[in-house]
């Protein structure tokens, strides 16, 4: 795989992830969402590079430029050299090692080129696969918040995994 910063080309992949039941299940991204959500989404990004608070991407097939999915550090605290990764795959692209792939980059992004002392993963605590994203990643569960208010009125336990760059990868 390989990671593009995130831009309003990538439009119709964004448009197609929303759309995927579990990413509306498990992230941030409104349920029911319209179209109209996807350069938002995007802006927050361009934005968030340009102030320093997020680093969005989109995940790509390295051979073909294939929209896989998307990952990103989703909050981003230069100070506090610490940071929180979030990712989501079409489905047809899961299975393939491309989320283990994408945060595997996100993490030695984060701890090599921006000095990151702490990263984290927040996982829904029925989300198995991500769960073992963070595993096969070498992240480990620091605690579950329960029943924590996540999205339109929804409640999880949810799971807050964690690396640092002293950690085996």
């Amino acid at each position: 795989i390989r990671l593009d910063p995130i831009g309003h080309s990538h439009h119709d992949g964004l448009w197609r992830l929303a759309q995927q039941r579990s990413v509306e299940r498990y992230t941030f991204v409104p349920t029911n969402a319209t179209e109209e959500f996807v350069p938002a989404w995007i802006q927050r990004y361009v934005d968030g590079w340009a102030e320093g608070t997020r680093a969005g991407f989109v995940v790509l097939d390295a051979h073909d430029g294939t929209f896989l999915g998307f990952g990103s550090i989703v909050q981003l605290d230069l100070d506090a050299r610490q940071g929180e990764i979030g990712y989501a795959l079409l489905e047809e692209s899961r299975g393939r090692g491309a989320a283990s792939g994408a945060v595997d980059l996100l993490t030695r992004w984060g701890f090599d080129e921006l000095g990151l002392e702490r990263l984290e993963l927040h996982i829904d605590s029925t989300n198995v696969a991500s769960q073992r994203v963070a595993e096969r990643c070498g992240y480990r569960l620091d605690g579950v918040l329960r029943n924590l208010h996540f999205k339109e009125g929804r409640r999880c336990d949810l799971g807050i995994w964690s690396r640092l760059p002293s950690d085996p990868a």
